[in-house]
């Protein structure tokens, strides 16, 4: 912005007043401008004892839930650099109001097909020591917007958690895992809670206390009944079915008879996963990103890497020595790599999937499996049966597939040993071994790997406890 351009936008703005005040017949007052910046200028928050995260957020217009998601986990925005979000600051000089409004207006930081992303490294290193985590939102085909975070995240310290959408409403379940999980790991290291405040602990007749963890995924639905001690007392995993909230309820019946304990028996009800809000009989909820990284920690405090393959998604998680979420990709925008993929690949071959692991281990030619989408990969398998080739070797190579999947979303996290992986696809050894091959280490596999997250989530009941 220079002095030639303030000019010529005042100018511009000038001969359009001057047209507005021909046809409606009103006179344009300057000094009225004044009256509307001050009454818009917010009142500075004294943050010196402020229990909330500070969030900024940047990028592309942010999908309309974006934002109610991070006041709803006790977060604030402290400012909005989106492209229909920006606050403008305006500095009015009194003596040349018109002017100073104008400069003002080409000051702000509008969509960055218009300005450089110098601009937001300077308005950044104003609030460097104000804010605890950057959202950057950006939207499919506005390549403008990767380069940015791309160069803003090397250029920063501050944590960022990059959304990627198409402002359509079918992302908003995405969205509010990926965003909840990144405001969960940052108050963990702020030492600040996004959830309800602590609850009283509640024995039951016997004296014990006793939390329920649930799992609701998109394939399994999980449950983990812990006791006070840390001690599963329970556990069951069934399918989810057409209606989460149904297999909730069925989940619920069968592990409080596994456990031989009521319902009011329970102290705590901590639910995780995709249908988490879906459970209405859950006290609380948290994502199954935090879940996992605690359920890990629990079954094996070594872990510092988990994989963990569902049903529709595949995330890479790492952990600190305290089983505290670091960092997360996910890959939840495609079917390959997940355990539909495996299910669809199954079908095709005709065969139970639960036979998929142990004949993948008896391959002799190294197929590959070429093609990125579960589509094309389904044709490229049927054309390899039309070939003759053998079943355990097109297995052997679709598990490779997965692998090299897997192996793209861990680099991205950091291949920090011990690993971990946890889903209904740890079951599949084909699976496994192929990981293993790939990342250069053993897979650390629990005996139930489908309840890491109920664990993780009966774990996250017991801390809220006063004892």
């Amino acid at each position: 912005v220079d002095d030639h351009s303030i000019d010529f936008y005042e100018k511009r703005i000038i001969k359009m007043i001057k047209s507005y005040e021909v046809f409606s017949g009103k006179v344009f007052e300057e000094d009225k401008i004044k009256d509307i910046v001050k009454s818009n200028i917010k009142e500075k928050v004294d943050n010196s004892n402020y229990k909330k995260l500070k969030i900024g957020v940047l990028g592309a217009r942010a999908n309309e839930s974006i934002i109610p998601i991070v006041k709803n986990n006790n977060a604030e925005i402290v400012f909005n650099l989106t492209c229909t979000g920006v606050d403008c600051e305006f500095n009015i000089d009194d003596k040349n109001v018109l002017h100073t409004y104008v400069e003002s207006l080409l000051k702000q930081i509008p969509c960055m097909r218009m300005n450089n992303a110098i601009d937001r490294e300077i308005y950044l290193n104003k609030f460097k020591d104000e804010i605890d985590g950057i959202i950057y939102h950006t939207i499919q085909f506005c390549d403008n917007y990767s380069y940015e975070y791309s160069w803003l995240k090397y250029k920063e310290n501050t944590q960022m958690l990059l959304l990627e959408t198409d402002c359509t409403k079918q992302c908003v379940g995405q969205i509010k895992t990926r965003i909840e999980a990144f405001l969960e790991s940052l108050a963990v290291t702020k030492g600040i809670s996004i959830k309800n405040k602590e609850m009283k602990m509640r024995k039951n007749k016997d004296g014990n206390v006793y939390v329920l963890g649930i799992d609701s995924g998109s394939t399994s639905t999980n449950a983990v009944i812990m006791d006070q001690n840390k001690k599963i007392i329970a556990y069951d995993v069934i399918r989810t079915g057409a209606k989460s909230i149904e297999s909730a309820q069925k989940i619920l019946e069968n592990i409080l008879t596994k456990a031989n304990l009521k319902k009011e028996d329970l102290s705590l009800i901590v639910s995780t996963g995709y249908g988490r809000v879906s459970i209405t009989y859950a006290d609380e909820s948290v994502t199954e990103i935090s879940c996992h990284g605690k359920g890990a920690h629990y079954f094996n405090p070594k872990i510092r890497t988990i994989l963990d393959i569902g049903g529709q998604d595949s995330k890479a998680i790492s952990l600190n020595e305290k089983g505290d979420v670091k960092d997360f990709v996910m890959n939840d925008k495609c079917a390959a790599g997940t355990g539909r993929f495996l299910e669809m690949m199954a079908k095709t071959l005709d065969i139970p999937i639960s036979e998929l692991g142990p004949l993948s281990l008896n391959w002799s030619e190294n197929i590959q499996i070429t093609s990125m989408c579960s589509v094309f990969a389904e044709s490229e398998v049927i054309s390899l049966i039309a070939n003759n080739k053998e079943k355990c070797d097109i297995i052997h190579g679709i598990h490779n597939s997965i692998a090299s999947k897997s192996y793209s979303l861990l680099k991205r996290v950091g291949l920090e040993k011990e690993f971990m992986m946890t889903g209904g696809v740890a079951k599949n050894l084909g699976v496994v071994k192929a990981v293993e091959d790939k990342i250069g280490s053993k897979l650390y596999i629990c005996e139930e790997p489908e309840i890491v997250g109920a664990t993780g989530a009966a774990l996250y009941a017991l801390e809220k406890l006063i004892y």
